[in-house]
């Protein structure tokens, strides 16, 4: 007879192989026609409120890793918020406007109007936010992505301008001449955010600004070092520390043999020395910076003089402890500038070439950087080179033009922070920052920030609602401002652009002769103010937000943004909680973005093709994505092998449950087999964990603990174990059916645990299980349901030490050839009492998966030896019973019984 036939084989239309990058396509497309995240938020209406704020990625490229990343950082909250039982709509939303976007219109098509450019702008955003759309969804992520939020939909765009006139209602913004992050290349005005830094090599040179009125050191100079030799048209000043020493000497040029009376800094007379081939012949003396403070030196090339002036920002680190001052050129020359009454010069034009204010006709129309060697070579002919050296620096360069930025003084708007600074730091401590150290990280932006330049010289942006006296005095005017918005709510910001300025007074009451310009606002206003486009404006979401998460650069970005303007306008933070992910970078540790030049794929298409968006889904649960997270083709692989142990473990289980119905086969739980007592345990912790990852958005404590419980606790025992009883017990039996009602359980719990993470896969196996709705519809087990059994946990203790004891023996006995396997073994165990299981002989041999067992007490030893029993045909054990069956002689007496 064929005993096979007689097994209860495991069946189930769960197939092993995956199949996701042709089966996740079409489980998406259920989805979408079964409206399900529509059905979620039905099934959630009366459930509690959760809100997690999408931060707006810009529409431009496809998604790459690391955004895709971030995005599926989302979904994991959403799902499981949902699962735990809040209704947590999810409101996707995009950043369109901004120099990227139109650097690349411009780029492509020159001599564009305005409007053209808006027109092409928003074509080329729509394009990629439906890309991107589409690239999401892939991923998995369920929101409402047919109505989305988008910066430039004229109702947010009117609320930009809301903002913007409490700004102004609130005295914040200001108008004024100071130098600004200025992108030659761009020819804009840039954020903080918008910089990268990146190595130069530039000049470093000495420069004498010869005293004129010190009556003390006759004929002295002081002596300046700078890296931007261009700037000198600029200097107006020259800064000293206060109380730092000054040494007044003679100093040799040991090429030239000149001798120069020079006063440097004492703490870098050294390095003065070394750098510059001179060398000090005679200290004449000494004395304190603020001794010099009031005096006048020539500028070294034009005839004017430099105030000579004391600041605390000048340090001894480098240089000669003597700075000079450009107040239109740098932050601090700026505030030096206007403390001390100096004029803010900046001779350079938009595009970085020197103007005609430079005051040197050989130095006009040329770029700054190209200028350094001109302005070299004329303090050379002047006599007041000292010495050039090569400088290597990190410099700040335009994120999208990768031009080297200018510092450079442009009449800007500016949002006071000052004025909300400490508000600002007092709800940096309002808000649970995760990891901690992003408490620190803000602070310290937010601390050292100066104010906001929020104009910009752009095209495709929210036009700055500002209008302009006939004397070019603005009009900040709230009133007029929020009119503006009104009109743009109807039809849209290009009207700024297709009306005349005579129509706009006309529209707005203004008088005849009031003019407009077309600076735009700061894109980080756009999506900064988005909690009042967006929190307060969708009626599904609440202000504040419980959770933002992104990228550890928004420190200085959207959450930065997002905090002082909520600061400015509602008092409080927009958030209650922050988390941070690191940036995506490769196995050899370079950090990936869209502006990088990687050559390896990023896209997160690439590997969603390749791997299906499970894989990639379980890659970001599986990670510290508060960290750098490293990527790669090797890592996926690494993921695909748990990914498969997880899918195996889920089809096991559906297959051993193909002909169980809980309802009339299930078994009491208080009557389960200890083997089955000890697996609910085991599930018990792995529900507990999973939730409290859940619930601290620690993710991988979840990957871990179901990778953990699958690999484990239920392939290398509890399935390995019950094998037997599943597959050679009668159908109905109460071994078998006790195992099924656990597997039940077993699986009903652990798809619902994965289902935030294998979005895909938990769906698939919920759907065989044959559940009707979608596993993304239920909620989470309940740790109180599945209780851990500390009393079953301590005898599984006994056994598991137990059974590595005796596979020592038997793997012995195996590479001998005395016995091919386990179950061809007689097993002699004797253990002190304490040691010994208290459960049955025969529940021991299961547990143990052997056919032969003798257990005693005593000191430990173990004897391993080939059994005296025949083996079973059916079950292949090695049982006394088998050839005592006149009916089936090759069977044991409980298949002979089955059979």
């Amino acid at each position: 007879m064929n005993y096979k036939e007689t097994l209860n084989l495991p069946k189930t239309d769960f197939p092993m192989k995956a199949g996701l990058t042709t089966r996740e396509p079409e489980m998406l497309a259920q989805w979408n026609a079964g409206q399900l995240y529509e059905k979620i938020q039905v099934a959630r209406a009366d459930a509690p409120l959760f809100v997690l704020h999408d931060g707006p990625p810009f529409a431009n490229g496809d998604v790459h890793m690391g955004t895709a990343m971030n995005k599926v950082l989302k979904d994991f909250i959403i799902k499981s918020k949902t699962m735990a039982g809040f209704r947590a709509p999810f409101v996707p939303g995009w950043d369109c406007h901004g120099l990227p976007i139109e650097f690349k219109v411009v780029k492509e098509s020159r001599g564009l109007s305005p409007i053209e450019i808006r027109q092409k702008s928003e074509e080329y955003a729509r394009k990629y936010i439906a890309i991107q759309r589409g690239q999401f969804q892939r991923l998995g992520i369920l929101g409402d992505w047919w109505n989305p939020y988008l910066t430039l939909d004229p109702a947010y765009e009117a609320d930009i301008m809301r903002s913007f006139a409490t700004f102004i209602e609130k005295g914040l913004v200001y108008q004024a001449k100071k130098p600004v992050l200025w992108s030659t290349g761009a020819q804009t005005a840039l954020a903080e955010a918008e910089v990268e830094y990146a190595e130069r090599n530039d000049p470093a040179i000495y420069v004498k600004f010869a005293l004129l009125d010190s009556e003390k050191l006759p004929g002295a100079s002081l002596v300046i070092w700078t890296t931007t030799p261009w700037t000198l048209p600029a200097n107006l000043a020259v800064a000293l520390h206060e109380r730092q020493e000054y040494v007044a000497g003679e100093f040799l040029h040991e090429e030239t043999g000149m001798s120069h009376v020079l006063i440097v800094a004492r703490a870098l007379l050294d390095a003065f020395q070394k750098e510059t081939a001179l060398s000090l012949q005679r200290e004449i003396t000494s004395l304190p910076g603020a001794d010099l403070a009031g005096s006048l030196a020539q500028h070294p090339f034009l005839p004017r003089t430099s105030k000579v002036i004391t600041a605390d920002f000048v340090t001894m680190d480098t240089g000669t402890g003597a700075v000079h001052i450009a107040p239109g050129h740098g932050a601090d020359d700026y505030v030096a500038g206007r403390q001390n009454g100096l004029q803010i010069l900046s001779p350079v034009d938009d595009q970085g070439r020197l103007t005609e204010e430079a005051g040197v006709p050989e130095l006009i129309g040329k770029y700054v950087f190209d200028a350094n060697k001109d302005v070299i070579a004329i303090l050379k002919e002047k006599g007041v080179l000292l010495g050039v050296q090569r400088y290597v620096h990190s410099y700040p360069h335009c994120w999208r033009s990768k031009t080297p930025i200018v510092f450079r003084a442009v009449e800007q708007f500016f949002i006071k922070i000052d004025a909300i600074r400490d508000d600002a730091l007092r709800a940096i401590d309002e808000v649970k920052w995760i990891p901690a150290w992003g408490r620190n990280r803000i602070a310290g932006t937010v601390e050292s920030r100066p104010d906001w330049c929020i104009s910009r010289q752009r095209t495709w942006g929210v036009p700055l609602p500002v209008f302009y006296t006939e004397n070019g005095e603005p009009l900040l005017d709230a009133s007029i401002a929020r009119k503006v918005a009104d009109l743009v709510e109807k039809s849209g910001t290009n009207l700024w652009f297709e009306k005349t300025d005579a129509e706009w007074a006309a529209l707005l009451d203004l008088p005849a002769g009031t003019t407009r310009r077309n600076d735009t606002l700061d894109v980080w206003i756009d999506s900064g103010t988005s909690h009042q486009a967006v929190l307060k404006r969708r009626p599904e979401l609440a202000f504040p937000a419980d959770i933002y998460i992104e990228g550890s650069d928004q420190h200085r970005g959207w959450f930065q943004s997002s905090l002082l303007t909520s600061v400015a306008i509602e008092g409080r933070a927009p958030y209650k909680i922050v988390a941070t992910n690191g940036f995506v970078v490769d196995t050899d540790g370079r950090k990936i973005s869209k502006s990088s030049t990687y050559k390896k794929p990023m896209d997160a298409k690439h590997f969603v093709d390749k791997y299906g968006a499970d894989i990639v889904r379980l890659w970001v649960s599986s990670v510290n994505y508060s960290d750098e997270v490293p990527f790669g083709e090797e890592i996926f692989t690494r993921v695909g092998d748990t990914y498969r142990r997880i899918r195996n473990t889920l089809r096991i289980l559906l297959a051993n449950l193909s002909d169980f119905d809980p309802a009339k086969d299930g078994v009491a739980l208080d009557q389960l087999t200890f083997v089955d007592r000890w697996a609910l345990s085991r599930l018990g912790h792995a529900v507990k964990e999973a939730r409290e990852g859940y619930e601290a958005f620690d993710f991988r404590t979840v990957y871990h603990a179901l990778n953990q419980f699958c690999a484990v606790d239920l392939s290398s025992l509890y399935v390995d174990i019950t094998k037997d009883r599943v597959y050679c017990d009668a159908v109905a039996s109460f071994r078998r059916r006790s195992t099924q009602t656990v597997m039940h359980r077993v699986f009903g719990a652990l798809t619902r645990l994965l289902a935030p993470i294998l979005a895909y896969t938990a769906d698939e196996a919920w759907g065989c299980a044959g559940n009707g709705e979608s596993v993304h519809l239920q909620t989470f087990p309940d740790p109180a349901d599945y209780p851990i059994d500390p009393v079953v946990e301590i005898e599984a203790d006994k056994l598991t030490a137990l059974r590595s004891f005796v596979a020592q023996g038997i793997e012995t006995q195996r590479q001998e050839k005395i016995i091919g396997n386990a179950l061809e073994a007689r097993v002699e165990v004797t253990l002190p009492a304490a040691e010994l299981p208290t459960i049955g002989l025969e529940e021991i041999e299961e547990f143990l998966i052997l056919s032969d067992l003798q257990l005693g007490a005593g000191e430990k030893t173990s004897r391993v030896v080939k059994t005296a029993h025949a083996r079973c045909e059916r079950c292949w054990r090695h049982r006394a019973s088998v050839g005592k069956i006149a009916a089936h002689p090759e069977l044991c007496d409980r298949c002979a019984a089955v059979v």
